[in-house]
């Protein structure tokens, strides 16, 4: 077996299981919040945003600094150190004695987790670049599968076995997955001259965000993939309510109903991330992003519409397919504008930026839904998604991104 075919695997595996364990709990936490005593609902719901946002915004601000580190001593040591350090944090998070512990380790797990970054960065890498873009997408199969699975496990093993032992065989499995990570990668590090010398100029954090500026293009993809992620974490907040409202109120028939509506996006997900991933390395990329952000905007705004829950599971579907396109396309086109000395810097920055879409689409959905109702916040979300189709369909326009010498650097136009 070719050590690229190995290479997959392991990281396939790194994508499903990291993601797993953290979605096995986010459903569950607000009660795991209460148990480690949390107080009354107000103060669990309070914990519990804070502790889903406090990942995202530590890992802003790592993010960068650990790809850039990657650049300079090897993509596989990032991808270790990023399975080792989740693996801390589960069992760390499963001997927290307060919230406010609970909160700390949850920063934790946001500036020194990132196992779907530090994989995607050795994947484009070392993928054959005729195949980079079909390697992203089975990819982010594996997150889908992985957000799929660790809901529909999470309730299942928490009955049987407690939060605590739950958490704390999470992380002696991805630890386990990091010791195979040691002896399974192969990474083969072989720069071109002109991509070395372009080292000092070209890998710095703050010089980076700014060849992101200095390209049209890749602003544009930028956009769509925080309109994407300001999308997705924006309907977090509303969509629940919405069910329950389509529901008749029964808070334990809504659960349910919003189990099986996230295993049917999660599954179009899972399929559609590969199919995606084919049509970008065989048509334009910006072509394919605008697509299928448009077809996840129309979804998501006739989501507003049925009075039955059933109409529902269509959308649903046609959202997940069409969203698991976004952010690997991002990812895709931020690779192909990369050289092998700065691909790890370049990518970790360009997380660190569609990161800061989570918290803003978190807080944009809360506030709109109170003071809109439900159908209102989905057409607003909705509309993002298309505007975002419509900000990068512009950069197909634009001429395709190329590294030019200048000045001892490298700058994208």
């Amino acid at each position: 077996m070719n050590s690229w075919l190995w290479n997959f695997r392991v990281l396939w595996s790194a994508h499903f299981f990291s993601v797993a364990s953290l979605t096995v709990l986010a459903p569950l936490l607000p009660f795991y919040l209460n148990e480690i005593g949390a107080g009354d609902t107000k103060q669990v719901l309070i914990w519990s945003g804070l502790a889903l946002a406090a990942p995202a915004v530590s890992y802003t601000l790592t993010a960068p600094l650990w790809g850039k580190l990657g650049d300079q001593y090897g993509r596989k040591l990032m991808v270790v150190r990023a399975l080792f350090g989740l693996a801390l944090t589960l069992l760390l998070m499963s001997i927290a004695r307060s919230p406010f512990e609970f909160f700390l380790y949850r920063l934790f797990q946001g500036a020194f987790g990132g196992v779907v970054d530090a994989g995607a960065a050795f994947a484009g890498s070392q993928a054959p670049e005729d195949q980079r873009g079909r390697v992203f997408g089975k990819l982010e199969s594996a997150v889908s599968a992985g957000s799929l699975i660790g809901p529909l496990a999470g309730g299942l093993m928490v009955s049987f076995f407690g939060f605590r032992p739950l958490l704390q065989g999470l992380g002696v499995l991805v630890a386990l997955m990091a010791v195979a990570a040691i002896f399974l990668l192969h990474e083969k590090r072989t720069p071109a001259a002109s991509e070395t010398e372009a080292v000092p100029e070209a890998s710095g954090v703050f010089r980076t965000l700014q060849s992101f500026l200095r390209s049209r293009r890749l602003t544009a993809f930028l956009i769509g993939g925080l309109c994407a992620n300001i999308a997705a974490y924006g309907l977090i907040n509303v969509f629940a309510p919405h069910v329950q409202n389509l529901t008749g109120g029964d808070p334990d028939r809504a659960a349910a109903t919003v189990g099986m509506l996230q295993a049917v996006m999660w599954g179009a997900a899972l399929f559609g991330a590969a199919w995606w991933g084919r049509r970008n390395d065989r048509f334009p990329v910006e072509r394919n992003f605008a697509w299928a952000a448009l077809l996840c905007g129309l979804a998501v705004i006739l989501q507003a519409v049925p009075e039955t829950v059933g109409w529902l599971f269509a959308l649903r579907l046609l959202q997940g397919f069409a969203f698991s396109a976004l952010l690997q396309s991002v990812s895709f086109e931020i690779s192909k504008s990369s050289t092998a000395a700065n691909r790890g810097v370049r990518m970790g920055s360009a997380s660190s930026i569609l990161v800061a879409g989570q918290v803003g689409g978190a807080l944009l959905g809360s506030t709109l839904g109170g003071f809109l109702s439900a159908p209102y916040v989905f057409l607003a979300l909705g509309s993002v998604l298309i505007l975002g189709a419509l900000v990068v369909k512009f950069a197909g326009h634009l001429p395709k991104v190329s590294s030019v010498r200048y000045g001892g650097g490298v700058f994208k136009r």
